[in-house]
């Protein structure tokens, strides 16, 4: 709005509430991360924008419809789904959950508020996946539960995890130390728990000479070798970092009732190359097998996004391997067209975040993602590039009655239930209890 004078902008949300990842995906312990939720509110704030909150892209109102309302369509619906590991027992055994749903669940997403985490089977859990958000899942369920119940985290999540029975938590990685995708600040806070011990990590695997390491590899080696505060005689929950182990099968235990998860297959794996220090070494799978008995499990080894309905009669190209939707990584959409695959532009199409360039990175590289594809859009405006055709927007999707029977969502309807959600918060201390429930939150605009 900014970069092209009297542009406006509609924002369109499947659920009734604004803020996405921030809102569902950010840990309840860390709120700093959550600030630019003002920023945003500050924007939708402006005369030119609009919120359209509660719509489905492609189910409640086609998407082709948008073609003849706007000048240019944005994609930024991040992923939706996460990546499986396609081994046997995955899908059949109880206590092994995903960690997008469970983190889904803790944060209040109402997709996932049916969830019932099994925290009192196993005193072991075990993380496969050694990114942000396993170490966000490894704290929450290390962090005792009386440090969570002033954050945002719902009652329901605060009253499972009170009654957890985990005391270790194993997160397990397919490379090595230098391999990994975890940042410094997440390792930090799990070794800054109180009464939670951290088990050492093989000094192997770690680089003889530390001091010539790049600064943030230095910093992150140096972390890993000095370990928690707490002792492990002493401490009450412990947690471990296993590396080289690439999980093979979940087996059952032998009880009756429901198949329950009871141990995990992994096969040991082993570096190649001729610098298994190299951030980018490749692995490869050893004869040996190694199993880690457990009842609770959580898989964390990525998430995938997933084209919209009413995409392919636009013309617009999704690649399913790479779960992006295909651009010129500036943010222009294109379409892979001929025998050569060459790519043609899709005019007034762009996309942005992890739809854009795949489930990585934390909230500012997305944000610095999407200010290169707003400069791609206006840059495309100034030079009077080709664009869609144009017209009133969300004023003339509703006039229309383009969306089909559903109530939707204005920024004003999402202050409302800002405010309810707040003043449910306010006895027990906490900043609000979020609803978890979109049912719930359309009652209180009634």
């Amino acid at each position: 709005m900014q970069g092209i004078e009297n542009a406006k902008v509609d924002m369109y949300e499947y659920l009734p509430v604004p803020f996405g990842l921030v809102r569902y995906g950010v840990a309840p312990d860390h709120p700093e991360v959550k600030n630019c939720q003002d920023k945003f509110t500050e924007i939708a704030t402006s005369p030119n924008f609009n919120f359209i909150g509660n719509v489905e892209i492609g189910r409640d109102v086609p998407l082709k419809s948008f073609t003849n309302h706007y000048d240019a369509i944005l994609f930024a619906y991040g992923a939706s789904k996460d990546r499986k590991l396609g081994i046997p027992g995955e899908d059949q055994l109880d206590g092994i959950y995903s960690a997008r749903n469970f983190v889904g669940w803790y944060n209040g997403l109402p997709e996932f508020s049916k969830l019932a985490p099994q925290l009192d089977v196993s005193d072991t859990a075990v993380i496969i996946g050694q990114g942000n958000v396993a170490l966000d899942v490894a704290r929450i369920l290390l962090q005792g539960v009386d440090a969570l119940r002033t954050t945002d985290m719902t009652d329901q999540a605060l009253a499972v995890l009170s009654k957890s029975r985990v005391k270790r938590v194993r997160v397990v990685g397919r490379r090595g130390p230098m391999q990994v995708s975890f940042t410094i600040k997440e390792v930090r806070e799990l070794m800054k728990l109180p009464a939670v011990a951290f088990h050492p990590v093989d000094a192997t695997l770690i680089p003889p000479d530390v001091s010539s390491l790049p600064r943030t590899a230095k910093r992150l080696m140096k972390l890993l070798m000095e370990g928690s505060r707490g002792e492990l005689a002493q401490a009450k929950k412990s947690w471990a970092l296993d590396f080289l182990l690439s999980p093979v099968q979940f087996h059952s235990s032998n009880g009756t009732g429901p198949p329950q998860l009871g141990s995990i297959e992994f096969a040991n794996m082993r570096l190649v190359g001729d610098d298994a220090f190299d951030p980018a070494a490749k692995v490869e799978r050893g004869p040996d097998r190694h199993s880690i008995p457990t009842s609770l499990a959580f898989r964390s080894v990525g998430y995938q996004s997933e084209a919209l309905l009413g995409m392919s009669e636009l013309g617009i190209s999704f690649d399913t391997k790479r779960g992006i939707i295909v651009n010129d990584y500036y943010g222009r959409l294109s379409t892979q067209v001929g025998d050569e695959n060459a790519a043609q532009p899709i005019p007034g199409m762009y996309c942005a975040g992890w739809v854009k360039r795949g489930p990585t990175g934390v909230i500012a590289n997305t944000m610095e993602d999407s200010f290169a594809t707003a400069e791609a859009i206006i840059g495309d405006w100034n030079n009077k590039a080709p664009f869609l055709g144009g017209g009133n927007g969300w004023e003339s999707i509703r006039n229309e009655g383009l969306i089909r029977s559903k109530r939707t969502v204005s920024w004003q309807d999402w202050l409302r239930i800002d405010a309810a959600e707040k003043a449910r918060g306010q006895p027990f201390g906490k900043e609000r209890e979020k609803f978890t429930d979109t049912g719930d939150m359309l009652r209180t605009l009634d």
